[in-house]
């Protein structure tokens, strides 16, 4: 395996391995209390990181295939996202842990598979400011705002 690839690898199942354990002791009041950032509750939350943010697999693929990444802005995203917070509002704790398993799993396989040039492969897509390697999509999608609906979610039930 690359280095580099696996450093990301490694980097994705400890964020997610860190999640997962602090959904499963997460008590059923704080499955429903709100994430101040998102306006959703813990478990909407929870489910949103595993089913999104850890699926991002699907467009780092489809720029290593040279695929056109979808036209979106980051307010067409987020109307997305609230959507399907919305769609989901009343999801299990099962339902969470099964998406944030399952694509925690695929997640950390795809980046394990990948190499140097992999990771620099570029897209482009308008939320992202136009080009973007596979990387910094990655790196973005996970590292950064997932890390934050994380985030939201230790607040909400530290309260």
């Amino acid at each position: 395996m690359n280095q580099r690839a696996k450093t990301v690898a490694e980097r994705i199942k400890s964020f997610s391995d860190e999640v997962i354990a602090f959904v499963e002791k997460s008590s059923d009041a704080d499955w429903m209390k709100t994430c101040d950032w998102e306006q959703w509750s813990m478990g909407v939350t929870a489910r949103h990181l595993g089913a999104a943010h850890l699926s991002v697999f699907n467009l780092a693929d489809m720029i290593l295939k040279g695929q056109a990444l979808p036209p979106l802005n980051m307010d067409q995203i987020n109307e997305s996202a609230k959507k399907d917070a919305q769609a989901h509002a009343g999801c299990s704790r099962a339902e969470a842990l099964d998406e944030l398993h399952k694509n925690s799993a695929k997640m950390v396989a795809f980046v394990s598979g990948l190499n140097d040039d992999d990771l620099d492969r570029k897209g482009s897509m308008p939320a992202f400011g136009g080009d973007v390697s596979v990387e910094q999509l990655i790196d973005y999608v996970i590292f950064i705002s997932a890390a934050k609906h994380f985030k939201s979610m230790q607040t909400a039930v530290a309260t």
